[in-house]
């Protein structure tokens, strides 16, 4: 029988799942391939490198955006091109600039949206399973004649 491979990822897919940057990583976590079980196990037992990146950053666009409330969009829409420290985003939610304000307006409008339009196909499933078990019943009704 042969022996199952250990798949592993590139350092950069590794930094994304443990929501760091890269660049920020010691040069060691930046050089080497991660299995999927090392992987967890870095993130079950943190090293203290990394849970300065996730406690101070500099943070990756996908966490700056998440911790902003804006879409990652609306951070190039405000020109945040780099990456930010949680001191930089503190100071921009304690006194944010226009495009913050607006951009926060329009995810939260997305995300009223979403939540309309998940609630409407939810109302359209429940009446179409419900057509559904009047027709069965229905049919059984009228075979039992």
């Amino acid at each position: 029988m042969t022996e199952k491979k250990t798949q592993t990822m590139k350092p950069a897919t590794a930094a994304q799942k443990l929501g760091i940057l890269l660049e920020a990583a010691p040069e060691e976590f930046q050089s080497s391939p991660m299995s999927r079980t090392d992987l967890a196990a870095l993130d079950a037992k943190p090293p203290e490198w990394l849970l300065e990146l996730r406690a101070n950053g500099p943070h990756p666009k996908q966490v700056v955006a998440a911790k902003l409330g804006v879409s990652i969009s609306g951070l190039v829409r405000g020109k945040v091109t780099e990456p930010l420290t949680t001191a930089e985003i503190l100071a921009l939610l304690q006194q944010p600039p226009a495009w913050l304000v607006t951009e926060r307006a329009t995810q939260y409008e997305v995300r009223e949206e979403q939540i309309r339009v998940k609630d409407r196909d939810a109302e359209r499933a429940r009446k179409t399973a419900h057509i559904a078990r009047q027709a069965a019943q229905n049919e059984k009704a009228g075979r039992g004649r």
